[in-house]
């Protein structure tokens, strides 16, 4: 069993890289439903109303391998499809401690907000997208974790591989293993690049241990998933997101406003995050361009990136910001491939982390536990209510 990984708030406590993300009171008062829009600022990042004048991710399915997602929320009422759940114990609807992480990722992706016009609530990357949930993991307050902990089950393996033969287009992992123990499993990997194989783009969380030893993180590592760091609003990597060799695009990632089962928005940090921004935007370029394949998708995000490092690259940053806009205008000048003949694959017989000094990582190739404690969902919350919504009937 792997080792949870920990990291240090800005309050000084440490918080567990769990399954879902902790919650602490309000601490403002509620705001006023367009405070939250003017609070989506990772929407004009992205430079999403220029997208949105192609698409809005019409016709695309993103998966979302999470907690669950509360299909009856007002934001996500009628884009949430019957998904799976591969956990098969923890929390029920109306139990505090489900589905929180995996509403909060889906809300990103393709929240369309509600009320006359979708004014109200969180709108998402792409609205127009369907969401397929699949519970592979389970909140950090769910007290079914213990139990968990103790079960060496194959749930992620198995998710992504029900996507990609249930409809998905797109895969979201907002969560991995970053802890010191971290490690590749044989069964994900393949079961990433079965995905791959079928066309199916797989976004995944670079990892939240930016200020704890930038650990690996799985699934962030395995080839050809986009690994998505963090940015802030003013475009400057967040120092909790794992500058690693795989990082592909960032994403806003700090102070992003998320919906929650309860009916409340509250602001959040992490990868987890900025990987569901890439997932929303992967969607739209699948929407604008449905003939390409996860290789040619994945080079779009990379050759259209905003805001490059020094150098075109960095650990920290990847290529740069994601730019649906600009990678949407660029597929129209790429002719659609076939996903077997395109697929990333390794050089050699290696798999996970490939040619890296051996003493880099201290590792053990044992099977990765997606329902135990040590493969976390990567989104923690400031603890900030930014408004409690109405309750729908």
């Amino acid at each position: 069993m792997t080792r949870p990984a920990h990291r240090r708030t800005r309050g000084g406590a440490v918080a567990l890289l769990a399954a879902a993300f902790s919650v602490l009171p309000a601490t403002t008062a509620p705001a006023h439903a367009d405070t939250i829009r003017a609070r989506q600022w990772g929407l004009e990042a992205l430079h999403t109303a220029e997208a949105w004048r192609t698409t809005e991710g019409h016709g695309v399915t993103v998966a979302v391998l999470d907690t669950g997602v509360d299909a009856g929320h007002p934001d996500l009422a009628g884009s949430v499809l019957a998904g799976r759940d591969l956990i098969g114990f923890g929390a029920s609807k109306g139990d505090r401690a489900w589905a929180r992480h995996g509403t909060a990722m889906a809300g990103i992706i393709a929240g369309h907000g509600h009320g006359p016009g979708g004014r109200d609530g969180v709108l998402g990357v792409a609205p127009d997208v369907r969401i397929l949930p699949v519970r592979v993991i389970l909140e950090s307050t769910d007290k079914a974790r213990d139990k968990a902990r103790k079960t060496r089950g194959k749930a992620l393996a198995e998710g992504i591989r029900w996507a990609a033969d249930h409809g998905a287009d797109v895969i979201n992992l907002s969560l991995g293993d970053d802890s010191e123990s971290a490690h590749p499993d044989a069964g994900e990997d393949a079961a990433v690049q079965y995905a791959l194989a079928k066309g199916v783009s797989v976004v995944a969380s670079a990892g939240n241990g930016g200020e704890k030893g930038d650990h690996i993180s799985y699934p962030a590592a395995y080839p050809g998933v986009i690994a998505a760091a963090a940015v802030d609003r003013y475009g400057t990597h967040a120092s909790f997101s794992t500058r690693r060799w795989y990082a592909t695009v960032s994403a806003p990632g700090d102070d992003i406003v998320i919906a929650d089962p309860d009916r409340r928005y509250y602001e959040g940090w992490g990868t987890s995050a900025a990987a569901a921004f890439v997932s929303g935007s992967v969607a739209l370029v699948r929407s604008a361009h449905p003939g390409l394949t996860p290789a040619q998708i994945k080079r779009l995000l990379i050759d259209t990136a905003r805001n490059r490092p020094k150098g075109g690259r960095s650990d920290a940053k990847g290529y740069g910001t994601v730019d649906p806009a600009a990678a949407i205008a660029a597929g129209r000048r790429i002719e659609p491939g076939d996903p077997k003949s395109t697929t990333t694959g390794y050089r050699g017989r290696y798999f996970g982390p490939g040619p890296l000094p051996a003493a880099e990582e201290s590792r053990s190739f044992g099977l990765l536990a997606p329902v135990a404690g040590g493969l976390g969902a990567l989104l923690l919350l400031t603890a900030v209510m930014l408004r409690r919504a109405h309750r729908t009937s």
